[in-house]
Order: structure tokens, then C-alpha cells, then sequence
């Protein structure tokens, strides 16, 4: 196993944003720190300062007296997220080299097409979509930005699962990730660029149907 030497309260912050992704906390379900931090087996102390990162990225907020929160869920907030999410994967997309892209899109296109059913279950299309999405950005020499990207996409997964649950049949675009790849196999990074945001606002039109009609 290998050895996380990150700071504590970063590893705590990842394992809260993984679990809130799973969907295993409510929208503004209170945080009870001392059962919170037995739970993770650490003190509350680095838990804290996880919070108040997570805070600082509008996650969860505090209230004088009350403590932390899970903050509430809006259609704003989601179309926010997405939209600087699909500008941070072209972001990335466009940082990545050529050659790789090149070479990778094969490999893209084959697994588009062997994942190219018109609905499935939401969970199923999760991850099958995080999983070709980190594929197609696997190139980004950008750290950083992938730390970010993937911090981003667990906070939308909050809302997916929320409103839509793991086992709602959902529709898709089978062919977003074709097009995407097709123009990488034909070395045309901006095509690719554009399809990728095409691929971000169809999902996100999905998914903001659901929120507006609860």
C-alpha cells in the first residue's frame, strides 16, 4: 500500500468529497464533527481544517452557534459546475500532447463504441462516463488541474445522485464520445475541443431538466 504523504486534513477532505459523491450525505444534512471524525478514525482537529477547506469551495457552510453543514443543491449551482468543468476538461484536453491524444484515440473510439447502448442505468453510465473521460484527459501533464477537475466532478455526482439515483434509467448520447474521439484519431484537437463541450452541455441539459422539475 502505498504511502499518502499529503497532509491529513487534504486526505480527510478527499474521503468527504468521495463519500458525498457516493451520495451517503443529504443537502444541508447537519455535520456532527465528533461522530464524523470516529467515523474516519482521526481527530477532530484536522477534520476541522478539512471542513473549512471544504467550506472555502462552497460545499459546506457554517453558522455562528450551529456549526457545519452540507450545503443546499440548485439548478444554479449545477449548471456553475458544470460549465466550469467542461471549460477546465478543454482546458486540459488542449494541454495534453498531440502525439499521446494520437495514439490514444483508438482506444477511445473502440470504447465508445462498445459502450454505444441509447439509456442504461444512471450508475452504469457514471461510471463508464468517469472512467473514458480520465482516458481521454490521462495525458494532462497538469497535476493540478486534474486534482481540481476531480474534486469538481464528485460535487456533481452529489447532485446526479440526488436527484436522479443509481438505478434510474437514464437516456444518452451514445454518440458524444465517438465524436470526440473520431476527431482525435483524425489529429484535429480542436474538433475535439469543441465535441468535448458539446458532450458537457447535452449531459448537463439532462440533468438540469431533472433538478427544475423537483
Amino acid at each position: 500500500m502505498p504511502i499518502d504523504r499529503r497532509p491529513l486534513r487534504e486526505q480527510i477532505k478527499d474521503e468527504i468529497l468521495d463519500r458525498l459523491g457516493k451520495g451517503e450525505f443529504a443537502p444541508e444534512q447537519a455535520i456532527n464533527e465528533m461522530v464524523l471524525a470516529a467515523d474516519l478514525g482521526v481527530s477532530r482537529t484536522p477534520l476541522r481544517e478539512a471542513l473549512i477547506g471544504l467550506e472555502r469551495e462552497g460545499i459546506i457552510v457554517s453558522e455562528r452557534g450551529k456549526g457545519f453543514r452540507f450545503a443546499p443543491m440548485s439548478a444554479k449551482e449545477f449548471d456553475d459546475l458544470t460549465t466550469i468543468v467542461a471549460a477546465l476538461e478543454s482546458l486540459a484536453l488542449e494541454s495534453t500532447d498531440p502525439e499521446f491524444l494520437h495514439a490514444v484515440a483508438p482506444r477511445l473510439l473502440e470504447e465508445a463504441r462498445a459502450f454505444s447502448v441509447p439509456e442504461a442505468e444512471h450508475a452504469v453510465i457514471e461510471r463508464y462516463d468517469d472512467a473514458w473521460h480520465d482516458l481521454l484527459l490521462s495525458g494532462c501533464p497538469n497535476e493540478r488541474l486534474m486534482d481540481l477537475i476531480t474534486s469538481l466532478k464528485l460535487t456533481m455526482h452529489r447532485y446526479e445522485r440526488v436527484v436522479v439515483g443509481d438505478w434510474e434509467v437514464l437516456e444518452r448520447s451514445a454518440e458524444e464520445h465517438e465524436r470526440i474521439a473520431e476527431r482525435l484519431v483524425a489529429s484535429d484537437v480542436e474538433g475535439a475541443v469543441e465535441a468535448l463541450k458539446a458532450n458537457w452541455q447535452s449531459g448537463k441539459d439532462r440533468i438540469l431538466t431533472r433538478l427544475t422539475e423537483r
